[in-house]
């Protein structure tokens, strides 16, 4: 399992209080969490100050193609409340969530890895299953992450291919998120002109 990567949602708080919501792939290693971010990133930062964060399992895609294309759903912030063990906060929507303290800082000068451990696991609410439009979603929010580094051909094909799943699946909280991910891609060509 160490291999695998599974997309989440990682909330932290600067050192003014200031909430950071962040999708994150992580791994899970021998009952711990490895994070790789990229520097800079305001995650490490926020974890290296504070020695905490919250893992978030949700559903809610909106949130993986809010972050990419820096639309929200109201001001720039989800919904989030405080999380009982340490000062922190999850997002509202989660199914569930784990507050994670930083055991291990394995720097490098472009991608660290940060090996936390769980310091307290609840869950909110029964996890449904993804649908094929939520996983499309987040496979978009994963390739709008890498625009600068794609071919327009390579972009083309891709979203084609997740509108498939769009067209058949979605809801409206779906349909939102691909549509934020297509203005993206929009928006990217038309700078690239």
């Amino acid at each position: 399992m160490n291999d695998m990567i599974f997309e989440t949602v990682v909330t932290t708080l600067a050192a003014d209080g200031t909430p950071h919501v962040a999708p994150f792939g992580v791994r899970y290693s021998e009952g711990r969490v490895l994070l790789k971010p990229f520097k800079p990133s305001a995650t490490l930062d926020n974890i290296r100050a504070s020695g905490h964060a919250v893992l978030n399992l949700t559903t809610d895609v909106r949130v993986f193609a809010g972050a990419v294309t820096a639309r929200w759903l109201g001001p720039r912030s989800w919904s989030l409340l405080p999380v009982a063990t340490i000062a922190g906060v999850r997002l509202a929507q989660a199914l569930s969530h784990v507050v994670l303290a930083l055991e291990h800082d394995d720097d490098h000068d472009e991608r660290p890895t940060l090996t936390l451990r769980r310091v307290h696991e609840e869950q909110h609410l029964p996890f449904a299953g993804f649908n094929r439009a939520q996983a499309a979603v987040i496979e978009g929010a994963v390739l709008v992450s890498r625009l600068h580094m794609l071919q327009t051909e390579k972009i083309d094909a891709e979203m084609a291919y997740l509108q498939i799943a769009i067209d058949k699946t979605a809801g409206d909280a779906e349909r939102q998120a691909f549509g934020w991910l297509q203005q993206a891609v929009a928006a990217h060509r038309a700078a690239a002109r």
